[in-house]
């Protein structure tokens, strides 16, 4: 059985530096209708008490408060209108107005379109926020720009403009950085030398290959993506990188830029072998998350949760540099019995 030597933030903190620790690290991400099932399943009443029951290292996510102009309840910042979908359990806001999709040239954006100011949001609350939780890691800053871009523009036609507007996708990508970078520093300056990782994200990858080139990848995100991890680095943080999917020809390009953390770590998507990824790149990375979340969590038994949890320290976790984790947020389809065994068997193995 584990023994709880360290806080979370220590422990997450050792495997950043490759340092020794008492056990691996566990992370948590789950929809809300997942989260209440497990609850129930468990008989707690809220968050705290599940991260105490599953030993979860939980992490404090700090970001600013909008107080900008008023937005309708259907539009986001950026004017982007959003609908919920319902599924079996719960349900989605999915995005289905864009409200750049109709502008064909940069001086049409930028003579009718006002982009949110950083301005808009305070940040005087976060050193409060963190306070409350001195012994849990914390992130905060980062960004995600071309995900916003889709949603300003449509997928298809941002994936189109890489070809067709490859001077809108410019202008709007620095125009969304800027507004990450100057978020990012704003928070940076409210706790100093408190934040342990930024999620500076890009989905990347598809089940089975890239979902843009990487001439494209290299001509309008790396650069900017490089940008913000040399701030978060110049703030004694780390870089969590976010992609989902088959990302394998890309992770040389993102230890190359600075990523330290590669998150999901999809392992049954093409090219993303636990062994090879650990082989080529565990010296240079941090691996988080790769419990599956399209097959073993939601279909498969008990035994075969067990089963991955120990694969994974096994080789992801081998000399250490790995956060045991969902592969995405974990689904209301998913047993709550499963969850319960992935976290139970990563508290009770010994790996070293």
């Amino acid at each position: 059985m584990a023994t709880e030597q360290m806080t979370p933030r220590e422990r997450w903190m050792a495997v950043l530096k490759r340092e020794p620790t008492d056990r691996v690290p566990t992370d948590y991400w789950a929809t809300p209708e997942a989260t209440k099932k497990l609850l129930d399943h468990l008989d707690l009443q809220n968050h705290s008490q599940l991260y105490e029951r599953l030993h979860i290292d939980r992490v404090v996510a700090v970001s600013g408060r909008y107080v900008g102009p008023p937005i309708s309840p259907e539009l986001d910042v950026f004017g982007c209108g959003y609908r919920d979908v319902a599924y079996a359990t719960g349900s989605y806001r999915e995005c289905v107005f864009h409200p750049l999709a109709e502008f064909e040239t940069v001086s049409q954006i930028d003579s009718e379109y006002r982009w949110p100011s950083p301005d808009w949001w305070n940040y005087t609350h976060i050193p409060a926020q963190t306070d409350q939780l001195p012994d849990c890691p914390v992130r905060g800053g980062g960004s995600e720009p071309f995900l916003t871009y889709c949603h300003l523009r449509g997928q298809e036609q941002a994936l189109m403009d890489l070809v067709l507007h490859p001077d809108i996708v410019h202008y709007c990508l620095d125009r969304l950085f800027d507004l990450c970078y100057k978020s990012t520093e704003r928070i940076f300056e409210q706790i100093p030398g408190k934040v342990l990782f930024s999620y500076v994200a890009e989905d990347l990858g598809t089940q089975q290959s890239l979902l843009m080139s990487r001439s494209h990848m290299h001509e309008f995100l790396l650069p900017r993506m490089k940008r913000m991890m040399d701030l978060v680095h110049d703030a004694g943080a780390y870089v969590f990188h976010h992609s989902d999917g088959a990302v394998r020809e890309v992770i040389p390009d993102m230890i190359e830029i600075g990523m330290d953390v590669l998150n999901p770590v999809q392992w049954r998507c093409e090219g993303m072998e636990r062994e090879a990824l650990k082989r080529d790149f565990g010296d240079q990375i941090v691996f988080h998350g790769a419990m599956d979340n399209q097959y073993t969590l939601p279909f498969g038994t008990v035994d075969e949760v067990r089963q991955e949890v120990l694969d994974n320290l096994a080789t992801l976790g081998c000399g250490g540099g790995y956060i045991l984790a969902p592969c995405h947020n974990i689904q209301a389809v998913s047993p709550p019995e499963n969850i319960v065994a992935m976290y139970d068997t990563a508290y009770e193995a010994i790996h070293v």
